[in-house]
């Protein structure tokens, strides 16, 4: 296997796996714990992995003019492809309406469970109250970016002594947590294998399901497609002025795991890797870019939560007006920042979409049965904006690459 390179063993598992739900569903039990053992190992670095890649990151940019220059043309990137991404969304939604005419039993009652913070609550919980308390939690990745950014550009205040001292920490740490994330990787294909056939055992009617909401999956899928192969191989040539189909084979191990684990978080360490190793992006570009992009950049989940909301409002046979269409792109954008980078955090984040426009939340029962096939999608095309803005800033910052044309 070693022969093997590691996105054709993750591909091999995920064939495998698909069948082994099939065939196999009474021995699901022999092979799921992989999965679950593969995912808690992910979890357990991710913490670490992005604090530490942060503040080594900014503390190596080295001032606060490169910094904010770093930071403006990153947040710049981010910001206007997730607004693209929905304007995609947005358009193919009122082409299509999938909703329209829909028989999905809107009179059972759905209670979901979900709850959402206000928008003005999630800005304002991005500053921590307590810093610990946020690393334990899965939803406050933004705290601990937050943090992480603080600590790391004040280390580039202090006397040049500590500077040093301190930079020099968090590199080490970097590097230590990057030896150790590289050895959880190797074991990638198994979970995968794991973590697929139990969710493929699990599908009670797959042809049914996919039948009764194929054309709201459809059009979700259609505009990840547009934003993924047109939108964003443009900006690679436009702005990356690098080539577009060299950076997509150079990328091809971690779109894989993307789609695979369905967690952007899980995949950033693979990421992180295939940018500087395959592309040539630096790794003082890389380590400030991509744990950012993990948490923030959401063009895909961006789109879907559009889709999704005007889907279930035309369900629901409520009428959404230009302008309450117009707040449904901007809650969209938000809510995409604040979704963590872990398996269906955007279905939580789309009760933010709903409250905004006045939809009830049970309408989030209505795609839930279809939610974890479009994750898979969704998460993919979050990584790849990710590497593709990893290639335009690099390039912008005047670094040459090994997929330049």
């Amino acid at each position: 296997m070693k022969k093997i390179e590691l996105h054709w063993q993750i591909l091999i598992a995920l064939i495998l796996a698909v069948l082994f739900g099939i065939y196999f569903k009474d021995y699901i039990g022999y092979v799921g714990w992989m999965g679950e053992i593969f995912l808690r190992a992910l979890k357990m670095i991710i913490i670490p992995l992005i604090f530490s890649s942060i503040v080594s990151g900014i503390a190596n940019i080295g001032n606060a003019e490169n910094l904010g220059r770093l930071g403006l043309k990153t947040i710049t990137y981010y910001m206007s492809t997730s607004l693209m991404a929905i304007l995609t969304g947005l358009v193919l939604v009122n082409i299509f309406k999938p909703g329209v005419g829909a028989d999905l039993n809107l009179n059972q009652p759905h209670d979901m469970g979900l709850t959402g913070d206000t928008l003005g609550q999630t800005l304002i919980n991005i500053i921590p109250d307590n810093i610990f308390s946020a690393m334990s939690s899965n939803g406050q990745m933004l705290s601990v970016i937050f943090f992480a950014m603080m600590f790391g550009f004040f280390i580039t205040r202090v006397k040049s002594e500590h500077q040093q001292l301190m930079t020099g920490l968090f590199n080490a740490v970097f590097e230590v947590m990057m030896k150790l994330t590289l050895f959880i990787i190797r074991f990638t294909p198994l979970g995968i294998f794991g973590l697929v056939a139990e969710k493929v055992a699990q599908q009670t009617d797959l042809p049914g399901l996919l039948q009764s909401m194929g054309l709201y999956m459809g059009v979700v899928i259609a505009g990840l497609i547009i934003h993924s192969v047109l939108t964003l191989p443009l900006l690679v040539k436009l702005f990356g002025r690098t080539n577009p189909k060299k950076h997509f084979r150079a990328m091809q191990t971690p779109l894989i795991t993307a789609f695979s684990t369905s967690s952007s978080s899980a995949t950033l360490p693979l990421t992180i890797q295939s940018v500087e190793n395959n592309s040539g992006v630096s790794n003082k570009i890389s380590s400030f870019t991509l744990p950012l992009g993990a948490t923030i950049n959401m063009d895909g989940t961006a789109l879907y939560e559009c889709v999704a909301v005007i889907f279930i409002a035309q369900a629901y046979g409520v009428e959404l007006t230009i302008g309450k269409q117009i707040i449904v792109v901007i809650t969209a954008l938000l809510a995409s920042i604040g979704a963590a980078g872990i398996p269906m955090a955007g279905l939580v984040m789309i009760t933010i979409v709903l409250t905004a426009v006045g939809l009830p939340l049970e309408g989030v029962g209505l795609i839930l049965a279809v939610d974890r096939i479009l994750d898979m999608f969704r998460t993919t095309v979050n990584v790849w904006s990710d590497t593709c803005g990893a290639v335009i800033i690099a390039k912008m910052e005047g670094e040459h690459l090994k997929t330049d044309n």
